[in-house]
């Protein structure tokens, strides 16, 4: 097949028009087209009221070298590349080892699905419950302010990524397409379609928990075998120093689990974990993150900013936006994970503090646009550079969150209008604010740094520049947002394995090596492999 890049019609285009866009592109007769077939869709709105949608496609024609001699200087045809994912090979004797996947997101799920399908049998062993009835306890805080710490936003079936706006595209390089692998997997578990074409694929909270289910049914049809409501406490090992082996697992139930090869997905909220690897002298170093709200606007502000007089076409779907500013004190401000049609859900996973995240259903029709606007924080300026100092930092202001919020796990709220204003908020205007179990208006610099507070204000001038209703009087700013990524590195080598633990396999968002769903799941992929070939 031949793939054509950088193809640009417009919204309302017809089949037709398409095909004739190939023919001309390619210079063929229609008898020489046998078929096109989309491999990515998405569109250019950089000009408001003339938005186009933007193709790759892959086309079946006769003669396929003739074209592509004529057209070898033509950087936008060339032969579709081969972005099939080879299932790695397991020795008959290495069958026998049964590897364990600490943690059920999508890091551990990818890993595991993998290690199943490869033969081997993993146990994956997970702290919080399974997804149906950790969506009842997240429900549980949301609405009635009821909070288990071993089963909510960020522990559980699922990862954090299951309440989130369910986003499937990253800007980590893939040169393996093990992108391609997760998405063809999560369709195959439920997913629409779309996600396997759509530049910006996204399939929402409620639709993600049935793709979890399905995943899980297919690794224990393969042998696996899941192990809920169990934590690892701590981990038993043999030899010393660059011989030291992992060799055994203590959990919460009491038991103790023989493992020898373990893959360590455990998200980056796992701050009890971190602290006993710590402990076990597990290398691991302090890595930058970012802290600061959500912010929210009437979708409909977004959406005609972005689009114009086409906002509202069905091909576009609620608009979503990415803002950068680098501010006079040198620090990168900018906006993180941007739910269309969401809203703002508690994310905490510790008593006694308040955490932001977003998240959005598949249909994205909520009222409010929301999105993360954060700020650089730096290990080493901010906090110690020490690995376990960012959760220090991170605590210090989830728990300032939870005071300001009246110690009841509301959240803090200001209106922006008051927050340029360096004023309280007493009351909050026409934008409703979506966070539950609700709000408390007031001064969000009672919980936040004063860089992070100073940074914002520079940037939002800014981003009304891009956006026209950005800095609306009543859109409202609710604190706060500090899991954007996790605050350490845990170290791994060459063969994907701790240095100074052998059969630790560190990885995802929580060993500091993805940020989001996609780029998770392609590491766990990535980190099977090795294990496997350690086998």
């Amino acid at each position: 097949m031949i793939r054509l890049t950088n193809l640009s019609l417009p919204l309302d285009h017809t089949p037709a028009d398409l095909e004739a866009v190939v023919l001309r592109r390619l210079a063929i007769p229609v008898e020489r087209l046998l078929d096109i077939s989309v491999f990515r869709r998405g569109h250019d709105a950089r000009k408001r009221g003339n938005i186009q949608l933007v193709y790759t496609l892959d086309c079946t024609v006769e003669n396929e070298e003739e074209v592509l001699r004529r057209h070898a200087q033509d950087q936008h045809i060339r032969l579709t590349p081969n972005m099939q994912w080879m299932l790695p090979s397991v020795s008959a004797s290495a069958k026998n080892i049964r590897p364990v996947v600490i943690g059920a997101g999508p890091c551990g799920l990818m890993a595991a699905l993998v290690l199943a399908q490869a033969g081997l049998k993993p146990i994956i062993v997970e702290r919080g419950r399974a997804v149906r009835d950790r969506t009842v306890d997240t429900f549980a805080l949301w609405r009635k302010s009821l909070f288990n710490a071993e089963s909510n936003v960020q522990f559980g079936e699922g990862g954090a990524g299951t309440f989130s706006d369910g986003k499937l595209y990253s800007g980590v390089s893939d040169p393996r397409h093990l992108g391609r692998k997760v998405l063809q997997e999560f369709v195959k578990a439920g997913a629409p379609d779309e996600i396997l074409y759509l530049s910006k694929p996204h399939i929402g909270t409620f639709r993600l928990v049935t793709v979890v289910q399905s995943l899980r049914a297919q690794i224990e049809a393969l042998g696996g075998e899941y192990r809920f409501e169990t934590r690892v406490d701590g981990i038993e090992t043999e030899g010393d120093g660059e011989a030291r082996r992992i060799k055994a697992l203590n959990l919460s139930t009491g038991e103790t689990l023989a493992a020898e090869a373990v893959i360590l997905a455990v998200g980056h909220s796992a701050r009890d974990t971190f602290m006993m690897l710590h402990a076990l002298d597990v290398p691991m170093h302090a890595k930058p993150f970012s802290i600061g709200v959500r912010i929210e606007h009437p979708q409909s502000v977004i959406d005609s900013a972005r689009f114009g007089s086409q906002a509202g076409h069905p091909l576009l779907g609620a608009a979503d936006y990415k803002l950068v500013h680098h501010a006079s004190s040198g620090r990168g401000v900018y906006s993180f994970c941007m739910c269309p049609g969401g809203q703002v859900v508690a994310a905490t996973s510790e008593v006694g503090h308040v955490v932001t995240n977003g998240m959005s259903q598949y249909s994205r029709a909520e009222r409010n646009a929301n999105s993360g606007m954060v700020v650089e924080v730096k290990p080493g300026i901010d906090f110690a550079a020490e690995p376990l100092a960012g959760i220090s930092f991170q605590r210090k202001w989830e728990k300032a969150a939870f005071e300001a919020g009246g110690g009841n796990y509301k959240a803090p709220a200001q209106r922006v209008g008051d927050f340029l204003a360096g004023c309280a908020s007493s009351d909050l205007g026409a934008v409703v604010p979506s966070y539950k179990p609700g709000v408390t208006p007031t001064d969000l610099s009672l919980c936040l740094p004063s860089f992070v507070v100073e940074g914002i204000r520079e940037a939002l001038p800014l981003f009304e520049r891009k956006i026209r209703g950005y800095t609306m009087e009543d859109a409202v700013m609710t604190g706060v947002e500090t899991r954007t990524s996790s605050p350490l590195r845990i170290d791994r080598d060459q063969t994907g394995q701790s240095p100074r633990l052998r059969g630790l396999f560190p990885a995802g968002e929580g060993a500091g090596y993805a940020g989001g769903i996609l780029s998770a799941g392609i590491d766990g992929i990535r980190v099977a492999e090795w294990l496997i070939k350690s086998l």
